[in-house]
């Protein structure tokens, strides 16, 4: 095998670990908003994932029998659909279930726990047991070849861009906007942000809600590299987790870095072993560097 082989092959894989990053980065996102900014251990937002994921599938389904016309243009509209969906569910979850549980984190996790399981069961019920995939838009299909042999995913690369923007305006909206402002007070003080006015149990429903509308986003990106079933979501929950208690609970720069770092290294690894090695040699990794550095990769103040 030629040098220019090995790098074209040394390229493609370090983009999948990209394709990975971007969903790693969308779920370690809203993680980071819950579990990072509200102290809430959320065992269901896989299923928040997934809730995005069936909403592009169900869009897809409609456009192509209803509407043909529009499959160009659906996946677009269903994105913002996929987070609209997730963030109402999420809100409804935050008042009937979470704002009960605060400061208890293990009953939290149970409870959380216990609505992923019901989740699912609905994801059966509905979609059945077998996993399905949406067709995709012609533009999202194919590859760009910027050089001879070196072939990128369109669709990889819409994912990426797809990443950046919603980092860029979760980014903005934590650290520019009213309601960013409400979060970070309440997370550095609640009793003051109630003396202030601000009213932190609706705040903490809006997180709450935000951060699974993201996951929703996170699950219609999951849509274009993989297919959908009603256990889908919980594959990543572990390493979504991974990302934030790395990157450190409540940096979201702590997540980015955490989740290039693990995807990067799990991608390059699974090209010269196998699969559950490569994840036995992330975690190892991971852990070393914990065990070092508890705080994780960025100190982070959390909630008192």
């Amino acid at each position: 095998m030629s040098f220019d082989e090995m790098l074209n092959i040394g390229l493609m894989q370090g983009f999948a670990g990209l394709s990975l990053f971007s969903v790693l980065l969308l779920m370690g996102l809203g993680l980071a908003i819950i579990f990072g900014q509200m102290g809430v251990i959320n065992m269901a937002h896989g299923e928040f994932m997934t809730v995005g994921a069936y909403t592009i599938f169900l869009a897809s389904s409609l456009a192509e029998s209803y509407a043909p016309a529009l499959m160009q243009y659906y996946f677009l509209v269903a994105i913002v659909l996929a987070f609209c969906i997730a963030f109402v569910l999420g809100w409804c979850a935050e008042w009937a279930l979470i704002r009960h549980l605060y400061k208890r984190p293990l009953d939290t996790l149970l409870a959380t726990w216990g609505l992923s399981l019901g989740m699912q069961q609905v994801f059966r019920s509905i979609f059945g047991a077998k996993e399905v995939s949406p067709n995709l838009p012609d533009w999202l299909m194919g590859s760009w070849s910027p050089a001879a042999g070196l072939d990128i995913p369109i669709n990889g690369l819409f994912v990426m861009a797809l990443t950046l923007l919603v980092t860029g305006i979760v980014l903005l909206a934590l650290y520019r906007s009213r309601w960013g402002l409400r979060v970070r007070a309440t997370v550095a003080n609640r009793t003051m942000a109630n003396a202030t006015g601000i009213d932190t149990k609706r705040t903490d429903r809006l997180t709450f809600a935000i951060g699974c509308g993201v996951a929703g986003i996170a699950g219609a990106a999951f849509t274009t590299i993989g297919s959908t079933g009603p256990t889908s979501g919980s594959l990543y929950i572990v390493d979504a987790f991974l990302v934030v208690t790395f990157g450190g609970a409540a940096s979201l720069l702590g997540t980015v870095a955490s989740a290039f770092g693990i995807a990067q290294t799990q991608s390059i690894a699974e090209f010269f072993m196998t699969g559950s090695m490569a994840k036995v040699l992330t975690l190892m990794l991971v852990i070393s560097v914990l065990m070092m550095r508890p705080q994780g990769l960025f100190a982070a103040k959390v909630r008192r």
